[in-house]
């Protein structure tokens, strides 16, 4: 209930208390009330009666998923990737962490849980088992001083200990939704839902034991039996919800020598899927190192053993565990003499698999060594296994030497490709498909490929009339499409694609409906694919959708980039073309949906389900659109944020005007790098650095980051990019919704004048709905406010370095310098801002870290045209003529106001302390019709640059379109 119900200080008489209550019911916002601390019998009575005959609110059904969170959520979905739980906060497994609780040090504790979460924790693990200590005592201080520290707070807690009055400790101070560790069967079934039923009442998940009163699970058989017979209890006579069930089935050492313990590994990943299989929505956890207690001492068989026993496991269908990132190799890396033994251990797959693992075991000093060998060998197999070996490394040292040795051993130039490079590069795809490779693994087996074809094309051009045409799996048309100038992620998809045997045509960015489509007819294409960042291209992608319709092609139509959606294919897209029209979420599935659309046994039921998922999605777009409550504009204006606009509620700048950088140091700009997006375009998703210890992808990002690293000095010492810019801040004023800019101080001449969105969603009384201008002083409170603007680029340059790269037939190169130089350009927007901080003056007692910079713990915001919070992309039109950008920088706009060169980024200055970053979301037709008579455009213009925020279907969408 709103506060003012609140007994303990609201003025209201009962009257007014009813009247409210009965408004609220009427309206389906009070669903339950329940009495509280002074409530009186009278006044229950009171509220009884006010919602008398009041249907409860219905709520929407909900998916069986795992649901935890701290201060945010985390959702666990079938296909979520294995959940990592950071151990240090444990006494019995962090000496360091023990130290310092046992000598009351909280503090510097509470910042190991901050290094875990930082490092990439998802859920923490926090243990007070220890004989020294007062377990729940301890629990209770803990967890109390992390739960007001927001860099910990925000991610779920896993509640460790044997003592039932620790968990319980722990449960009575946690905030949000966390699972208990743990609950077994071992003291019987009186006791197990005794705790099982509190454990619910305090809204957590929990883990339990395969455990019983008879002991510890360890064959298959008891697993299994002590998973069920739990599960039935807990969902049966408890209640509890099965998705917040997490069994451990107990992960157990093997290679003890003891027969009986050869099966371990086995049993677990068995009694795993069994799990998965039979017990609906359950979770599986476990801790991993137990797997290798053998081996204590030896890293490089213990990386192993972790890193195959995991891939098991995960494909078995475990969820989450405890697991030492700095003890875990890459699966698809381990020498292939090591996984054997390693394999043979975990699977018990001979008897005296122990013995040879132990017998390598003591041959093996370091893992460098071990890997120096491992490449030396290589070397000395046929020039089939040499290829095959550095298609699935990457490694391009030797490929036109061993290239040209099988051209020579082969009747013809085509054989090669079409035998050991394809053998090749056929596992590489295998490999990137069961998730045993990743992104920048496979660019650089692409890269291989590419020169070795280089070394074959003057043959086979010779021989050209004997060639036997195309042996290609397809021909893929690719382009980004009319005014969007984005496209390192449609490279990446057509490097994919090209490595599994698709001919790729790329007609690269800002590429009109019909040159695309006469392309397409030209070459016989199978599949079209269309990509775009910016939201004005969701607008090109359906037109060109109507054309094929209209010039009636038959052939699949493929969506990509950071704006499209799976949503917005299916409402807006799909409907438009008669043919398959399937969104692209990301290059790991682009070569999947391609064969599948292009394949005559795949292709009739991959497209009957992708329809059958577009009209489920439609569906619910239609049920969301008819539910979906806005108020009016005038009324969401009524609900703008109050604040207190006094003479020290806005600050002075030192200089105003445009400050223009012609050529901005590179060196200054790399601190502020922020690296995390860096990897995400690799598809390696986790936070930096923390994903360089990251249990599956580790390695993989290290060598990226490494490489990265080399070619971003490169860039740097040599000036292969230059940096450019324009600042501005100008005395200004908001009116209404819009900001008025003006010459000078006067405030007597207006220079432009920019036009922001307020939300209209109805949050509810007394919630607030923002617009940008909120921020700024209006004109009418007298007080000189300010506000700035900003464009940058790292663009200048790319082009040429990347038709370098791409010319040496070295695609990695040239995604790893298209990726550098949109980090470089977002790095020069924070450098600059901060800049612009200290101009204004408020920013010069700034003493913040990169990293508390990019998490923006600094005072104001920048946004940016085209973003949540200002979707209108043609608002940059103003910004450019107020700063004179492409004068001072070379950046031009597109006809869809896109930034050319494409690594480049522009936005505003607001510096008022609670300014924030919100999302506009829906808006009304009163709102446009008001939106555009402010910007002097008619309603049909406003509408199409505004579709995505639309809250209606335009009458004239024909004539938008």
């Amino acid at each position: 209930l709103p506060d003012r119900l609140s007994p303990t200080g609201f003025t209201m008489g009962p009257e007014e208390v009813t009247k409210s209550i009965r408004e609220w019911a009427v309206n389906g916002w009070v669903n339950m009330v329940g009495g509280c601390c002074g409530t009186t019998p009278e006044f229950i009575r009171q509220i009884a009666e006010a919602v008398e005959g009041v249907a409860p609110r219905k709520p929407k059904p909900v998916e069986p998923y795992l649901r935890l969170s701290g201060m945010e959520a985390l959702t666990v979905r079938p296909e979520s990737n294995f959940i990592n739980v950071g151990e240090r906060t444990n006494v019995t497994g962090s000496p360091k962490f023990a130290k310092l609780i046992l000598a009351g040090n909280y503090e510097e504790a509470g910042r190991v849980a901050q290094q875990q979460v930082t490092n990439g924790a998802q859920v923490i693990d926090v243990n007070m088992d220890e004989g020294m200590l007062d377990g729940a005592d301890a629990m209770t201080k803990f967890l109390n001083l992390i739960g007001v520290d927001d860099a910990i707070a925000r991610v779920p807690v896993m509640l460790d200990s044997s003592k039932w009055e620790v968990i319980e400790a722990g449960l009575r101070c946690l905030q949000g939704k966390g699972i208990v560790n743990s609950i077994s069967l071992k003291e019987g079934e009186a006791k197990f839902i005794e705790q099982a039923t509190l454990i619910r009442r305090y809204g957590a998940a929990v883990i339990v034991m395969a455990f019983d009163e008879q002991g510890q699970a360890d064959t298959f058989e008891r697993k299994a039996e002590i998973c069920e017979r739990a599960y039935r209890i807990l969902t049966e006579q408890v209640g509890f919800p099965p998705q917040d069930i997490i069994f451990d089935p107990n992960i157990l050492t093997v290679a003890t020598g003891i027969e009986e313990h050869n099966n371990y590994a086995v049993n677990f990943i068995e009694a795993t899927r069994w799990i998965k299989h039979n017990l609906p929505h359950a979770k599986v956890s476990g801790g991993v190192s137990n797997i290798s207690f053998s081996f204590r001492g030896n890293n490089v068989v213990r990386e192993a053993m972790h890193a195959a026993f995991l891939y098991h496991a995960i494909q078995a269908g475990m969820d989450m565990g405890i697991v030492n990132a700095g003890q875990l190799a890459v699966y698809a890396e381990i020498p292939e003499n090591l996984l054997e033994l390693v394999e043979d251990v975990l699977l018990n797959r001979r008897a005296d698999a122990t013995e040879r693992l132990l017998a390598f075991a003591e041959t093996v000093k370091d893992v460098k060594g071990e890997k120096q060998v491992v490449q030396e060998e290589w070397r000395s197999g046929t020039v089939e296994e040499r290829l095959s070996h550095a298609l699935v490394k990457g490694i391009s040292d030797y490929v036109e030497a061993d290239t040209e040795e099988a051209r020579q051993k082969y009747p013809r130039p085509l054989s090669v490709i079409e035998g050991p490079l394809m053998a090749g590069m056929n596992i590489v795809g295998d490999l990137f498909g069961a998730g045993k490779m990743f992104l920048p693994q496979v660019v650089k087996s692409a890269r291989v490929m590419k020169k070795a074809v280089a070394v074959l094309m003057p043959y086979m051009e010779a021989e050209k009339a004997a060639s036997g045409g195309s042996s290609s799996a397809g021909k893929v048309v690719m382009a980004t499409v009319k005014g969007d100038v984005h496209d390192i992620g449609k490279n990446i998809v057509g490097v994919v694609l090209a490595c599994n045997n698709y001919e790729i045509i790329d007609l690269g960015v800002m590429v009109p409906c019909d040159r695309i489509l006469q392309v397409a007819r030209e070459v016989g294409a199978d599949v079209i694919g269309l990509s775009g960042l910016i939201t004005p291209s969701l607008d090109e992608m359906v037109h060109v959708a109507k054309e094929m319709e209209r010039q009636g092609f038959q052939i699949p139509l493929l969506i990509g980039g950071a704006t499209t959606s799976n949503a917005h294919t299916s409402v807006k897209i799909a409907p438009q073309y008669a043919q398959p029209t399937v969104h692209v979420m990301d290059a790991s599935r682009a070569v999947g949906v391609v064969s599948s659309l292009i394949s005559p046994d795949l292709k009739t039921e991959f497209i009957e389900a992708t329809r059958t998922k577009q009209e489920q999605l439609r569906t619910e777009y239609a049920a969301r659109q008819e539910q979906r409550n806005l108020l009016t504009v005038a009324q969401a204006r009524s609900r703008k944020p109050k604040i207190d606009w006094t003479p020290d509620a806005v600050t002075t700048p030192e200089t105003l005007g445009v400050h223009v950088i012609e050529n901005q140091s590179l060196a200054e700009l790399v601190p502020f790098i922020d690296w995390s997006p860096f990897f995400h375009t690799w598809e390696l998703h986790g936070r930096y650095p923390a994903i360089l210890e990251d249990a599956v992808v580790g390695e993989t990002a290290r060598k990226l980051y490494e490489e990265a690293q080399i070619l971003l000095n490169q860039i740097v010492e040599e000036g292969l990019l230059t940096a450019k810019g324009v600042y501005s801040l100008f005395p200004a004023n908001s009116v209404g919704d819009d900001v008025e800019v003006y010459t000078d101080t006067n405030r007597d001449t207006l220079q432009t004048r920019f036009h922001f969105l307020r939300q209209q969603m109805d949050k509810g009384e007394g919630q607030v709905n923002y617009c940008l201008a909120d921020f700024v002083a209006p004109k009418e409170t007298g007080l000189p406010d300010y506000f700035g603007g900003f464009a940058v680029t790292t663009g200048h340059g790319l082009p040429e370095l990347v038709a370098k790269f791409k010319a040496e037939h070295d695609d990695y190169n040239a995604l790893l310098a298209e990726a550098l130089a949109d980090r470089l350009a977002e790095a020069f927007a924070e450098y600059l801002h901060k800049k612009a901080r200290e101009v204004w003056g408020y920013g010069n007692t700034e003493n913040l870290t990169n990293e508390e910079l990019i998490r923006e713990k600094y005072r104001g915001i920048r946004p940016a045209p085209g973003y949540p919070a200002c979707p209108e992309h043609t608002e940059k039109r103003p910004l450019f003529d107020l700063m004179g950008v492409e004068q001072a920088t070379g950046i031009t706009l597109t006809e869809s106001f896109a930034m050319h060169p494409g690594s480049s980024v522009s936005g505003f200055y607001i510096g008022h302390k609670e300014a924030r970053y919100f999302p506009v979301g829906k808006i009304g037709r009163d709102q446009v019709e008001d939106y555009a008579q402010r910007k002097g455009m008619s309603v049909v213009e406003a509408e199409r640059w505004l579709s995505p925020n639309l809250n209606y279907e335009p009458e004239r969408a024909e004539a938008r379109a």
